[in-house]
């Protein structure tokens, strides 16, 4: 159950984007630029991330809309699933394991981080700039978990399946007709 009258049980983070837009969209530009601009990981590397992050934060809604776009993407969803309830014994891969690390110990024990966290994803082949990319989406996906959960929005198979739609054709940029249609609906609902 939503925790603002301005939202309902059919609710995604488009109502809170769309709530006060002057706030969000520079959020939204940045996150088309994380998840979507130049980088070292894959889009479908991204997408795991995020869905793991927020597999380890147990937001619903997150978790849900992110390992189905990692899905289209080419991610396994039982070696997510793995990955997120046993990293030491999920088969991911080797590469991908000290970015999932550092992800792990940023999201719970982020004071504990460390030089060797970075150097552990250098030393595994990846670029300085890809670590750094790994600390920025770790970070951004705690931030919208939180954003989601804060305002009692949770996910379930519908809104997963309609970001699975939306994200691989449109990334994270919001088309007008979406920002439109929502308009639309708040002044019908009278909101």
């Amino acid at each position: 159950m939503a925790f603002f009258a301005w939202l309902d049980d059919d609710s995604d983070i488009t109502a809170i984007l769309f709530h006060n837009p002057r706030r969000f969209n520079p959020l939204n530009k940045a996150t088309q630029n994380i998840l979507r601009g130049p980088s070292e990981l894959s889009v479908a590397e991204r997408e795991f991330l995020a869905a793991y992050v927020s597999g380890i934060n147990a937001c619903s809604f997150c978790f849900g809309a992110h390992r189905a776009v990692a899905e289209v993407y080419g991610v396994d969803e039982v070696m997510l699933t793995q990955a997120v309830d046993d990293l030491q014994t999920a088969n991911v891969d080797p590469k991908m394991r000290p970015i999932l690390t550092l992800a792990h110990k940023l999201t719970t024990t982020p004071s504990q981080m460390t030089r060797a966290d970075i150097d552990a994803i250098t030393d595994a082949g990846w670029r300085e700039e890809t670590a750094h990319d790994a600390v920025v989406i770790t970070a951004l996906f705690n931030y919208y978990n939180r954003l989601l959960d804060g305002h009692g929005i949770k996910g379930n198979a519908d809104k997963a399946a309609r970001s699975a739609r939306f994200l691989p054709r449109f990334g994270y940029r919001i088309p007008w007709f979406v920002r439109w249609l929502e308009r639309w609906r708040n002044r019908s609902a009278g909101r």
